[in-house]
């Protein structure tokens, strides 16, 4: 992962996300607001930098997040990479006594969905789509038959994860300046092509899962899926009840980095456990997106070279 990666994943994730999912609760009485103390029996841990940095009082231990996660369970870098990443979205509880008073009216997340505009030719979002992110138009048509995409704000798209049933549980918030989740939405898997398909390609994002998908021409019996950059239980169980299917090959598409690699390993422990077919499919650059837009790049950069005329076949001979 680049250190641009990595400061990223750190802006997303608080200390206090870490603490609240590792069984810590917020001692009131003993936090201010620019050190929130976090207790856990005998265990304390002080959350300081707005949510960005910790210390021990008991030790010498401090750092931020990644070392927070290594501190609490005695991972590796790389495995703590993953369980930062299992947090993005998350949010964790605020003190009492910092909670805004304002309330907003409860929107289901159902009713968020319907109410934006399912993806047009034409738009910000598909400009953005197709001449920054190069992903064709068919295969954006196969993700709106299926309904997966809509309008969100400012160009950015939103892109939905789904259960066995395809009911909705959350989705993928990308565009130029913005990449998120959905508040208030569950990690599922975002799925595109053959709903029984076998072939089963697990991306970190479902940017990288359709423009693996353009990349190939939606292969037939291939079913094309992101994890959205987390690897919550409930992803988990989806993932096994695919790997499941008689016949079923996971093919492991994730990053070429570290996080990646670290994805890969447990898509293998997946496919072990059910007796599957497994494959580690690394992208030519970082992740898929990078590749397609390299191989659009090279291909357009020949065309130039012959004049901009289509390709000539060579006469049959003989």
């Amino acid at each position: 992962m680049e250190q641009r990666e990595l400061e990223e994943l750190k802006g997303r994730v608080l200390c206090a996300a870490v603490l609240e999912k590792a069984g810590f609760a917020i001692d009131l009485k003993e936090s201010t607001r620019r050190a929130v103390k976090h207790r856990r029996s005998s265990d304390i841990v002080i959350v300081i930098h707005e949510g960005r940095g910790w210390f021990d009082p008991l030790s010498e231990a401090k750092g931020d997040v990644f070392s927070l996660i290594q501190h609490l369970d005695g991972v590796a870098f790389t495995e703590a990479l993953v369980r930062a990443a299992e947090l993005v979205g998350f949010r964790p509880a605020e003190p009492i006594s910092q909670r805004p008073r304002t309330q907003r009216p409860i929107v289901s997340l159902a009713e968020r969905w319907r109410a934006r505009r399912a993806l047009r030719p034409g738009s910000a979002t598909w400009r953005y789509l197709r001449h920054e992110r190069h992903l064709p138009e068919s295969v954006l048509r196969a993700a709106i038959r299926q309904d997966r995409l809509r309008e969100g704000p400012h160009s950015s798209v939103w892109v939905a994860h789904v259960d066995d049933g395809g009911i909705v549980t959350g989705w993928e918030e990308r565009g130029p300046a913005w990449r998120g989740f959905s508040t208030g939405g569950a990690k599922m898997l975002f799925r595109l092509g053959a709903p029984e398909g076998l072939r089963l390609c697990v991306t970190e994002a479902a940017i990288d899962a359709m423009s693996l998908a353009a990349i190939e021409g939606l292969r037939d019996g291939s079913l094309y899926l992101s994890t959205g950059g987390g690897w919550s239980p409930a992803t988990q169980a989806a993932l096994q009840t695919l790997a499941a299917r008689p016949g079923a090959k996971l093919v492991a598409a994730t990053d070429a980095n570290s996080q990646g690699e670290a994805y890969a390993g447990r898509l293998r422990e997946i496919a072990e456990a059910a007796g599957c077919d497994w494959l580690r499919f690394k992208p030519p650059s970082d992740d898929w997106n990078d590749a397609l837009r390299e191989k659009v790049g090279e291909e357009a950069e020949r065309r130039e070279r012959r004049g901009g005329l289509p390709h000539a076949r060579r006469p049959h001979q003989g």
